[in-house]
């Protein structure tokens, strides 16, 4: 019922009428799928993440989440139809074709690459990404402000007091350091916005960014020696480094040279410490869109794109002794601990 809504609301010549008559013939469904007495069409979400790694497993944990505590019954009155590209961009648009042409009333993408394929296959019901670094970088949306089409979102970019804020941290673990190095993959939009960020901050803070790429998970380890002497490493959230994150760490440790991440999954992979992104709450943000999507009938060619909202220092003591660096007291005293 709410998928047939959407779609009138695409195809009608005034987007608010519509979506007052999507509201009009679902009336008091919201509050029956969510746990009430009266029958209603089970609704399937299908959800296409790009790999498999803490970020973006976590996001899409949250975002389920966001639909059992709104009461929500998976299996009853909620199906997610979960597919993997395992880091394939081929799979990623596999994926998204297979859900074009299926019953899903809404879809969820998790990552920039694979939020491109279901934007470009799906035309006729509403898109949705998470962690994504810059969506209008991207072309998923003509603005953050206003989307304008059927996919909107939230980012995981990181905020600029949050990022100047990671730098000083690699300054307070590592005081002497004058080269930060970072390894990402090429083809992702979403790492080159965020390594234009960090070398604006880095250079503010008397830092040199040292920079090489990759475009297999295999390529890690060699430009990770490439850096050369640098005196600690920051990695943002780069789908395919953090996808293979301990082949970085151990390159790192034998080194010793520190590690840095812009989220806590790359932080439990083996960095020292991060003031980062929560995954999870970000993915519970998309899933809160979702549900006024769905039940209210907001229109998300006029939903803005939303932003990361909570922040956190997790560390890792054992990667940090394994470093050779000592985590300062104050920080530890207000982080998660992992590892």
């Amino acid at each position: 019922m709410r998928q047939t809504s959407f779609r009138r609301a695409l195809a009608a010549v005034s987007l608010t009428a519509a979506a007052a008559l999507a509201l009009s013939a679902c009336s008091g469904s919201s509050d029956s799928t969510g746990g009430g007495d009266a029958a209603v069409e089970k609704v399937t979400i299908g959800i296409s993440q790009l790999l498999q790694h803490p970020a973006l497993d976590s996001a899409t944990e949250g975002f389920k989440q966001a639909f059992i505590d709104a009461g929500y019954v998976e299996g009853e009155t909620v199906e997610f139809d979960l597919q993997n590209a395992n880091g394939e961009q081929s799979t990623a648009v596999s994926i998204a074709q297979s859900f074009a042409s299926s019953d899903a009333d809404l879809v969820l993408a998790v990552a920039t690459p694979a939020a491109q394929a279901a934007a470009q296959a799906i035309t006729d019901k509403p898109v949705l990404f998470t962690a994504v670094t810059d969506a209008v970088t991207a072309d998923l949306v003509a603005s953050n402000a206003k989307p304008g089409g059927n996919v909107t979102g939230t980012s995981d970019a990181v905020p600029d007091d949050a990022l100047q804020a990671q730098f000083e941290l690699i300054k307070q673990l590592v005081p002497d350091a004058a080269k930060v190095g970072i390894v990402y993959a090429s083809g992702e939009v979403n790492s080159e916005v965020q390594v234009a960020a960090a070398e604006k901050v880095a250079a503010g803070l008397g830092l040199e960014i040292v920079t090489k790429t990759v475009t297999t998970s295999g390529d890690i380890p060699q430009a990770t020696e490439s850096l050369g002497d640098v005196d600690a490493i920051y990695v943002p959230t780069d789908n395919l480094v953090v996808g293979g994150i301990s082949s970085l760490v151990q390159v790192a440790e034998e080194k010793q040279i520190p590690v840095i991440g812009a989220e806590s999954g790359t932080v439990e992979g083996g960095a020292i410490a991060t003031l980062g992104i929560d995954y999870t709450e970000l993915g519970r943000q998309t899933g809160e869109m979702a549900l006024r999507i769905l039940e209210k009938g907001e229109d998300p060619a006029d939903t803005p794109v939303e932003f990361a909202t909570e922040l956190a220092y997790v560390v890792n003591p054992g990667a940090a002794e394994r470093m050779g660096v000592e985590i300062p007291q104050e920080i530890l005293d207000q982080a998660t601990t992992v590892g």
